[in-house]
């Protein structure tokens, strides 16, 4: 009987497992491919924020070099071309993002002849000029101009010299919000008259005040964007890493006129040619994120770099083809038993003495295909497990969570080698992980058999350096469901975590001396506030300021400030503890958190030893200098200390230990802050007391011993406050210096007190002299002279008829320019005085020198002159002294007609004193001159003496 021809068509159980092996095969390759791309975003995502924040942060470092630039107008008046260029060169070397400083300085259309000539010694040639279209051309007439004064470095910005701004839209604009919120506020995209190139920068600008508040100008850097934008990634360790595309633009908007900086060409973002398997890929990744600084609004594009589709997918492709390759095996094993199994149909009638052999060989097919199925699906099950929580490398543990396989390159990838890690547990390996939330929640999930995910941990590696760990797993368990052990996979992740570390340490300690600026302080005092509560141990906070600070910044430059600070830090970290805390407050501030310990009790010993350690001399350039400090301290807890309040609480001490002539500590007690309050009260009326006409004067005759006529009086100011009543001098003239309101109060004094005398003049009581007393703030006030002529003229009082009264303390400090201040002030015929000689820095060299009229003795020496043979003798010599300069003397203070006799006896020109008279209102001491009262009537009738 003839064979038939066997069937070749695809047989339904092939059919089936071909079409079930296709649709696994997809939807795991779906699957791992989705996984992939989720991982990308990821990664993606973490490298586009750390490029935005690097960008942030140079942008503020930018923002943070022109308010140090500022700094040095508002400490320094006024500022020479040599201080600026020195000052800006050392900051353009560190920044080279910089491409130029400048003064941008105010000037009236008045003054603009001077200024070019002033421009013209700097560079000859130099006129007031605009850019108007690109083009430099002369500035036209308008009322008043922002120049370019200032300019480092010179060469290559000379076009920039002299150039009028205040008529550039962007800068302009960025001045009026400089101006508005008192900080640094950046332009837009700016066309330089120095660059023709175009290259895009932009303008940081601030404003810069006078004594007075009056605008001098602003300071002014331009920034190089793209060179800011690379200095800035590299170094992040950026620059040369293109997995993220970088655009950055000025502004909300992006577009090419916007687009400032790209890390990349204009191709670089068109992905590759596309491959049979790119539909499985994610599109390019791209993100917008936004940020502000110095008011100006930058947006930062990024894109993921177009990379081989197998670079990101070869997962899912290896899957795809093992599982397209398993399939078709296994479709063609089941066509062959099918096949297998219609040839025995169509030889059972020919071979029916096969039969039982036929029927065994197929049954042993059939069992063979089943250990095959589920070979095959333990297989898939365990490769599904395994790309899911694709890594670095791959571990497992046994059921006691001991190390039992680590492959993937671990020693190369890890620097651990594998013999350190096998037979052990993860807590045998890494100490203190219970120490940890995160160690404890690791814990917690393996002890219930539940999978965890981005375990971080760090560890010595074999060199002995300190390297960082990410680690996932999950647990297994066998057919009855027996837990089995763990497997999962792990990575390294040090050069990350030293990025993070990096970027908070700078968040979080002042870049000058290292120490934790204000955001750490405020952690660490919670921490210790924290600590005591739980101990019951107190906490000291210190607050320390340096005596004398400005001193160093004005005669020997910021950069010796600079040099003094960082030492000063450093010896303030000696001093201390290791587990104390030291930050830098503020300018020459800084603050000290103790914590007592069981063995280590707070005594004011320790802060005498950290005032002893500031006051060791500091070497400054070729100069020895010495520094001191004034500490104020607060304690937690104790009364009327609340923990929040530590900090101002020291601050108050500290005041009050300057208040006590510096160099010495003072701890917080409630009085102080009434003390403070009450000073800010006062503060508060007196701002408004000269609007409010709330000054009035009082006048004391200076009486002539000879003739015992009135010559003059005194003009002593006296503030009649509405709710307080008639408030003193020594409770507001003290703070009216410390907030320079004494300037424009001392100028209403000398202009009402010169109005009075011209009055009583004129209605012919007298050729009378007034005396007015000026504060230091005056004296060294550039208005000083202006103001004393204007007041002339206004009130037509002859020069001879005003004496200015100044104490020695206000020129002793630098006399050559006050010698040079004191004869152009007797050149306008103005008499000047010596108020209170013998109380401060008496020199009898500086005496000759100085052009002075008049010496006024104390009233503490004439206290004591008829019982106090020293001060008796002080006052003698003090009168001899001052007539052989040819110096008129009078005394304070006369109270008896003793203390009258002796200062006759000495010969002393003139007294004013209680004696006499009281200091009076205006109209009392109008009616004082109208009787023609003097010394021979009192001496006549004592009972009409004036009380």
């Amino acid at each position: 009987m003839p064979r038939r021809r066997l069937q070749l068509s695809l047989t339904l159980a092939a059919a089936l497992t071909l079409g079930g092996g296709l649709a696994t095969t997809a939807v795991l390759t779906v699957a791992v491919n989705r996984l992939e791309i989720d991982n990308q975003s990821l990664a993606f995502e973490q490298g586009a924020n750390v490029r935005v924040a690097a960008l942030r942060q140079g942008m503020d470092d930018a923002v943070e070099v022109l308010n140090v630039t500022n700094q040095l107008f508002a400490t320094v008046q006024p500022v020479t071309r040599s201080q600026f260029h020195d000052f800006t060169t050392p900051l353009l070397l560190r920044n080279p993002y910089i491409k130029a400083f400048n003064f941008h300085r105010a000037v009236q259309d008045s003054e603009r002849a001077a200024f070019e000539a002033e421009l013209q010694r700097v560079r000859p040639g130099t006129i007031l000029r605009e850019n108007v279209d690109g083009k430099l051309v002369p500035a036209p007439r308008r009322p008043h101009y922002n120049v370019v004064d200032y300019l480092e470095p010179m060469q290559g910005n000379e076009p920039a010299f002299g150039l009028n701004v205040g008529e550039n839209g962007e800068v302009a604009g960025a001045l009026a919000r400089a101006h508005a919120s008192g900080r640094a506020s950046a332009s837009g995209l700016l066309r330089l008259a120095q660059d023709p190139s175009g290259k895009p920068s932009f303008e940081v600008v601030m404003p810069v005040y006078g004594p007075a508040g009056r605008l001098l100008g602003d300071t002014a850097a331009i920034i190089d964007v793209q060179t800011l934008a690379r200095s800035t990634l590299a170094r992040a360790g950026l620059l040369d890493d293109r997995s993220v595309l970088l655009k950055l633009y000025i502004g909300a908007q992006t577009g090419q006129a916007a687009m400032v900086y790209a890390n990349h060409d204009a191709g670089e973002t068109a992905a590759p040619e596309l491959l049979p398997l790119r539909w499985l890929a994610r599109a390019g990744a791209h993100e917008l994120d936004r940020f502000v600084a110095a008011g100006q609004t930058w947006t930062v594009e990024a894109h993921s770099a177009p990379k081989p589709y197998l670079a990101d997918h070869l997962a899912s492709t290896l899957l795809l083809a093992g599982g397209l390759l398993s399939t078709l095996l296994l479709a063609a094993f089941v066509q062959a038993a099918g096949q297998r199994a219609r040839k025995v149909q169509e030889l059972v009638r020919e071979r029916t003495a096969d039969l039982k052999l036929t029927n065994q060989r197929l049954i042993d097919d059939v069992l063979a295909r089943k250990r095959t199925e589920k070979a095959l699906q333990e297989s898939e099950q365990r490769f599904r497990q395994l790309v899911a929580m694709s890594s670095d490398w791959y571990w497992e543990q046994d059921e006691r969570l001991r190390f039992v396989a680590v492959t993937g390159h671990f020693t190369e990838k890890s620097g651990i080698a594998v013999g350190r890690i096998l037979g052990k547990t993860r807590a045998e390996i890494v100490a203190g992980l219970a120490d940890s939330d995160a160690g404890r929640e690791h814990i917690a999930a393996i002890e219930a058999r539940e999978p965890f995910k981005n375990l971080e941990y760090r560890l010595l590696d074999d060199l002995g350096e300190e390297r960082w760990y990410c680690v996932s797993g999950q647990p297994m368990f066998d057919d009855s469901g027996r837990f089995t052990g763990y497997r999962g996979t792990g990575s390294d992740i040090t050069a990350r975590k030293i990025t993070e570390q990096r970027v908070h340490h700078v968040a979080q300690h002042d870049v000058l001396t290292g120490l934790p600026n204000r955001s750490l302080l405020q952690d660490r005092l919670g921490q210790a506030v924290a600590y005591a509560t739980r101990s019951g141990h107190p906490v000291w906070v210190m607050l320390i300021d340096l005596d004398r600070f400005k001193f160093v910044n004005d005669s020997m430059g910021h950069k010796a400030g600079d040099v003094l600070l960082m030492t000063v830090a450093a010896r303030l970290r000696g001093s201390l503890r290791d587990t104390d805390t030291v930050a830098r407050l503020s300018g020459d501030e800084f603050v000290v958190i103790l914590s007592q310990h069981e063995d280590q009790p707070l005594t004011g010993d320790i802060v005498q030893r950290v005032m002893d350690s500031v006051a060791q001399p500091v070497m400054l350039g070729p100069k020895e200098f010495f520094v001191t400090c004034s500490i104020g301290v607060a304690a937690y807890p104790s009364d009327g200390t609340p923990a929040e309040s530590l900090i101002e609480h020291a601050d108050i001490a500290m005041y009050r230990a300057k208040k006590l002539g510096r160099n010495n500590f003072q701890f917080y007690t409630p009085a102080m802050n009434e003390e403070s309050l009450e000073r800010v009260r006062i503060e508060s009326a007196l701002r408004n007391a000269l609007d409010r006409n709330e000054f009035v004067l009082h006048y004391q005759p200076q009486v002539d011993l000879k003739t015992g006529q009135i010559v003059g009086m005194e003009a002593l100011i006296r503030w009649k406050h509405p709710e307080l009543g008639m408030v003193p001098p020594t409770r507001f003239i003290g703070v009216a210096e410390d907030t320079g309101l004494i300037v424009p109060i001392g100028a209403w004094v000398m202009r009402t007190a010169c109005a009075q005398n011209k009055a009583w003049q004129d209605a012919g009581l007298g050729h009378l002299r007034v005396a007015v007393n000026l504060s230091a703030r005056q004296f060294s006030a550039t208005e000083l002279l202006p103001g004393i002529e204007q007041v002339l003229a206004e009130t037509g009082l002859e020069p001879s008829c005003l004496e200015l009264e100044l104490t020695e303390s206000l020129f002793m400090s630098d006399v050559t320019p006050a010698v040079d201040l004191l004869h152009r002030m007797k050149s306008l015929g103005v008499k000047l005085s010596i108020d209170d000689f013998g109380t401060g820095y008496s020199s009898f060299s500086y005496l000759s020198r100085f052009p002075i009229d008049v010496l006024k003795i104390d009233r503490s020496f004439v206290n004591d002159i008829t019982h106090d043979a020293n001060d008796a003798a002080i006052v003698a010599s003090i009168i001899t002294l001052a007539h052989n300069l040819r110096l008129s003397v009078i005394a304070e203070g006369v109270e008896t007609a003793e203390q009258l006799d002796y200062l006759r006896q000495q010969g002393c020109d003139e007294m004013q004193g209680y004696y006499f008279s009281r200091p009076l209102p205006a109209q009392e001491f109008e009616q004082l001159l109208r009787q023609r009262r003097g010394l021979a009537a009192l001496e006549d009738e004592p009972q009409v003496a004036v009380a």
